[in-house]
């Protein structure tokens, strides 16, 4: 069920973009400055809370919780363990909007600045630096850390409805939880196709 409608919901998407492509990109521009305006300040409050959120949870007794049985070791080092988040959380398109986003900042510089102006290049390298900093690993982590805790602490499937037991009881094994599957596993899955296309696109021009 959730495969399906999962394919469907980006079947859907892809469909569209194919045979209206200019269509598509207006709705989407749409929305994304309807929800920008409209919600940018939950936002912003909601990754902030995030990052104290992730401060709080390293630096307490919570951060000694195992993510794992108690007599299990690691199956990586630190450093093995690093480069493996840091490439699945980053990968492919730091590569890519490593250079792009700053780029794109400064000939398109947000706030009514004045593109390729000094104060154009500062806030392109700020608002970089925000968007590939700290933060987006705040989010990762509290995502993360949640399925993690549940599948190998708990012995959960590693489904993001089953992070919901606490607050839903049983309720997550129920058909009524798999909107919470669906929501969680079509952008991601779309994400994936981005990156992969960013990837392929890097490779072609080397």
């Amino acid at each position: 069920m959730v495969l399906y409608l999962s394919v469907a919901i980006i079947a859907a998407f892809v469909l569209w973009g194919l045979l209206s492509p200019a269509g598509l990109g207006a709705a989407a521009t749409a929305a994304v400055g309807w929800t920008t305006g409209t919600f940018g300040w939950y936002y912003l409050l909601a990754v902030l809370g995030f990052l104290l959120f992730c401060g709080f949870l390293a630096f307490s007794r919570y951060g000694a919780v195992k993510l794992g049985r108690d007599d299990e070791q690691p199956e990586f080092s630190t450093l093995s363990w690093f480069a493996m988040l840091f490439s699945a959380g980053m990968g492919i398109g730091l590569v890519f909007y490593g250079v792009a986003e700053p780029v794109s900042h400064y000939l398109t510089p947000p706030g009514g600045l004045t593109p390729g102006t000094p104060e154009a290049a500062r806030a392109a390298l700020k608002y970089s630096f925000f968007h590939w900093g700290l933060h987006p690993w705040a989010i990762y982590s509290v995502v993360a850390l949640s399925i993690a805790y549940f599948s190998f602490r708990r012995g959960e499937p590693t489904l993001i409805s089953r992070t919901f037991r606490p607050l839903l009881g049983q309720r997550v094994e129920v058909p009524s939880a798999r909107p919470l599957m669906c929501w969680r596993s079509s952008p991601r899955s779309s994400e994936w196709r981005r990156r992969w296309a960013l990837g392929r696109c890097r490779s072609t021009a080397a």
